[in-house]
């Protein structure tokens, strides 16, 4: 198959009459990603259309352009203008809505949508107009309960016994400023009364599960 196609490159290469012919980029971006792996000694004996050094360059300006990033940090700098300003703005003036924050950052010479600002406040945790100048911050929230908040998961271990292999469901909470971890309970059934005997645990000890809900031990 590789003589053959040898052959037929030579062929279409006569017809060429040594003339280069017309390539788009995402047919330069084929040859060079093919070519490059193969080398100048093996392309030198099966390329056709231009020479390996051709095919080597347009590789090398590919790996240039993936790892420049002149463009996207042009790009992620701007977006990081945008998100300063506006939660600057929200800072400073905790009652504006959603329109009223596009239309100041508007006149602060950044246009963008109010979707967009919608978008960006989410991904900030940050809450709608009135309720962001009503409640604490995320970060205030943290820091006035650092003391006590803890996270909380499951996980499994397969043990051996005399029946066979029993999976046995390890409940842990860890200490989010100290990172010291406590084995809470383990059990082979993780039902609902297991649980409420967990968290009374919990409660007891002073500890604060900080997550967005119970964790499943069966998923």
């Amino acid at each position: 198959m590789i003589e053959y196609l040898r052959a037929e490159n030579a062929i279409l290469r006569e017809q060429l009459g040594g003339k280069v012919p017309r390539l788009s980029d995402n047919q330069r971006r084929r040859l060079a990603l093919k070519g490059a792996p193969l080398g100048r000694k093996l392309l030198s004996h099966v390329a056709a259309i231009v020479t390996p050094d051709t095919i080597l360059r347009w590789y090398r300006n590919l790996v240039a352009k993936k790892y420049g990033g002149t463009k996207a940090r042009r790009q992620s700098s701007v977006r990081e203008s945008v998100t300063d300003t506006l939660l600057r703005f929200c800072r400073e003036c905790p009652s504006w809505g959603y329109t009223r924050l596009r239309d100041a950052l508007y006149h602060a010479g950044k246009d963008i949508s109010r979707q967009t600002v919608v978008r960006i406040l989410n991904e900030h945790g940050i809450e709608p107009a009135p309720e962001r100048g009503r409640s604490p911050s995320w970060q205030t929230f943290l820091g006035a309960h650092w003391e006590g908040l803890a996270g909380a998961d499951f996980f499994t271990v397969e043990v051996v016994t005399w029946r066979g292999l029993v999976r046995y469901f390890v409940f842990f909470v860890m200490e989010l400023k100290t990172r010291r971890v406590h084995v809470a309970g383990i059990t082979k059934d993780p039902d609902e009364a297991w649980m409420k005997q967990i968290e009374e645990l919990d409660r007891r000890e002073g500890r604060v599960p900080c997550r967005a809900h119970a964790p499943d031990p069966r998923s």
